[in-house]
């Protein structure tokens, strides 16, 4: 289990949440057998669509965070709850560019340009939002951030890490979305803004602290209250229900092809789950299906 934490400074001028990922990004790496800049991509769109899912206002509403860009690693996309609990894909696990000039994992170049979508499917909405935003820079972060300003007009700061060790495991990961709120104070602004240029990378502040102690750094000097603590974890919910409702879905003439072929089998491409229908399951769904009917 991961931990998140949310806070705001005592004014009402801006909130806080920061996650230790580490887990999470593991758990992923385990399951989709990522090399290590394709960690380092799926990671950070798992850590920022956490944190994102944490603003969520229902138990049942969800956010989908999606990269399709050009990139070696194709399409990157998380799709969290309101706990911050994530599940995630990468269209290419292997992907692993040449590191960049400084050495760092060249997580830009795998994910390339392209567009950045965010879907919310939130209770009390006809239809889920989508907002989409041309990827500018690839590094996950900095896109955040502008997407927050661009298209939904709230300055924020985003920082996300994740630092994969020689065995390919993230030896720490996490992030801070940090955003100013309505008639925010320019003193706190600028507060902000100053505390901004000493802070060392998340991923090194992971491993060395704990997480109000990281939300202090970046609020120093300024006064806030932590609300929230809470776990989560790399959380997927499929189920025998949702993949007889995907077959459904394909036709009774498609079902009736897998019923000549013997049977067929569905991979959830988020944990790696296999369920397998029999000829005798798939007959027993299309007669559950006429008799709805």
């Amino acid at each position: 289990m991961d931990n998140l934490i949310r806070g705001i400074t005592k004014d009402g001028s801006a909130r806080i949440i920061v996650v230790d990922s580490t887990a999470i990004v593991n758990k992923a790496a385990e399951i989709h057998v990522t090399a290590p800049t394709a960690t380092a991509a799926l990671g950070r769109v798992l850590t920022a669509a956490s944190m994102m899912g944490s603003l969520l206002g229902e138990k049942d509403d969800l956010l989908t965070l999606r990269f399709k860009g050009d990139g070696a690693a194709g399409s990157v996309m998380a799709s969290a709850d309101y706990m911050g609990n994530v599940r995630g894909y990468i269209s290419n696990p292997a992907a692993d560019p040449p590191k960049r000039l400084d050495g760092k994992l060249n997580v830009a170049a795998a994910i390339g340009k392209g567009t950045l979508y965010v879907l919310r499917d939130a209770a009390g909405l006809p239809e889920p939002y989508v907002g989409a935003l041309k990827i500018q820079s690839g590094e996950i972060a900095e896109d955040i951030a502008a997407y927050y300003a661009q298209s939904e007009q709230v300055p924020t700061v985003c920082a996300l890490g994740v630092r994969v060790g020689k065995d390919y495991k993230a030896i720490s990961a996490g992030g801070v979305l940090l955003q100013l709120l309505p008639f925010a104070d320019p003193a706190i602004i600028d507060k902000i803004e100053e505390n901004l240029k000493d802070i060392p990378p998340i991923s090194n502040l992971i491993e060395s602290h704990d997480l109000e102690s990281i939300a202090a750094m970046y609020l120093k000097g300024i006064e806030f209250e932590l609300f929230d603590s809470m776990s989560c974890a790399y959380r997927c919910v499929c189920s025998r229900k949702k993949t007889d409702g995907a077959l459904l879905a394909t036709g009774k003439d498609e079902i009736k092809d897998m019923i000549a072929e013997g049977g067929t089998e569905l991979k959830c491409q988020f944990c790696g789950k296999t369920y397998n229908y029999s000829k005798e399951d798939l007959e027993a769904l299309l007669e559950s299906q006429g008799e709805k009917e």
